[in-house]
């Protein structure tokens, strides 16, 4: 198949005067290049996520390189072969990347963690006395991370600042490397880290999605996928000796990194599901989600 199509993922932290007329004004520019994603504006920059057409992207691309609100943007892209988002989603939000805290928030144009190129990052994480926290949610986490990385147990971005408050003691004195999947929520954490009194804390620059496009690491030492917010869900990171699969079927403990919904409405929980298990078990993740499901359709009325 013709790989015709690109994926754009960017962000970028900058003062907005005006952001309800930029959304406006943005949702028209992407509606006449075709492009399809979810792109959240608010008064600290934008952070974006879009597919179209190559020469659709690349007029997007060009676009708002030269606007002044936007000149000096990023954009990691990837081929495709067609649409991987459903629809355009342009939204106004206080935040482009939801910490919750308020007043006591972090600018990461004041100052964030050391930006680590994937070579320096390589390099740092075998060195000593060293963490390496992934700030991602556990289902991004689940489905892959980095070798010997802390895995926060939290189910959304905001929720790091209360994991932090129960693990900072273990993490004091530490050499702190932050990670994430394109970089925009290593911005806020290392900034936060630094608030918090942590002294030596770096961040991946640009994600895990730079890493694995760098000649240099290849992605080395990255386990399993990474999650992306499209219907891709997953994509290749590692590609040296050290690829592995580090998710597991939930029914039958087999190796697998196929995320599933669960199928009870009420639920909807991502979990890893075998093709096989799928067809013969079906897509429920437990015998709770079952039980709902069997208890609905004895109410239902038939047709």
């Amino acid at each position: 198949m013709s790989e015709d199509f690109q994926i754009l993922l960017y962000y970028l932290y900058r003062k907005l005067e005006n952001p309800q007329d930029y959304v406006e004004e943005h949702r028209a520019l992407c509606e006449s290049l075709g492009l399809r994603g979810r792109i959240l504006i608010g008064a600290e920059g934008i952070n974006g996520t879009v597919s179209g057409t190559r020469e659709a992207t690349d007029r997007y691309q060009e676009t708002l390189r030269n606007d002044p609100r936007t000149s000096g943007i990023t954009f990691k892209i990837d081929p495709a072969t067609g649409h991987v988002f459903p629809k355009l989603i342009v939204k106004l939000r206080p935040e482009i990347v939801t910490f919750g805290l308020g007043e006591a928030d972090v600018d990461p144009n004041v100052r964030t963690g050391k930006r680590l190129s994937p070579a320096e990052w390589l390099e740092a994480m075998h060195g000593e006395n060293v963490v390496v926290i992934d700030g991602r949610n556990r289902y991004e986490s689940d489905l892959g991370r980095f070798k010997g990385a802390v895995c926060p147990e939290i189910d959304n971005f905001r929720d790091f600042p209360g994991w932090l408050e129960g693990h900072a003691e273990e993490l004091r004195g530490r050499k702190i490397l932050t990670y994430c999947t394109g970089g925009i929520r290593c911005e806020k954490l290392s900034a936060y880290l630094l608030d918090q009194g942590f002294e030596d804390v770096s961040q991946l620059e640009g994600g895990i999605v730079t890493y694995g496009k760098d000649p240099a690491t290849q992605g080395r030492d990255f386990e399993g996928l990474c999650y992306v917010f499209d219907q891709r869900i997953g994509v290749e990171v590692n590609f040296t000796d050290t690829r592995k699969v580090v998710s597991h079927c939930e029914k039958c403990g087999e190796p697998c990194a196929r995320y599933r919904n669960c199928s009870c409405k009420s639920c909807n929980r991502k979990h890893f599901l075998c093709e096989t298990c799928e067809e013969t078990k079906g897509r429920v993740c437990s015998p709770e989600c079952e039980a709902v499901i069997a208890a609905i359709a004895q109410v239902e009325p038939t047709a």
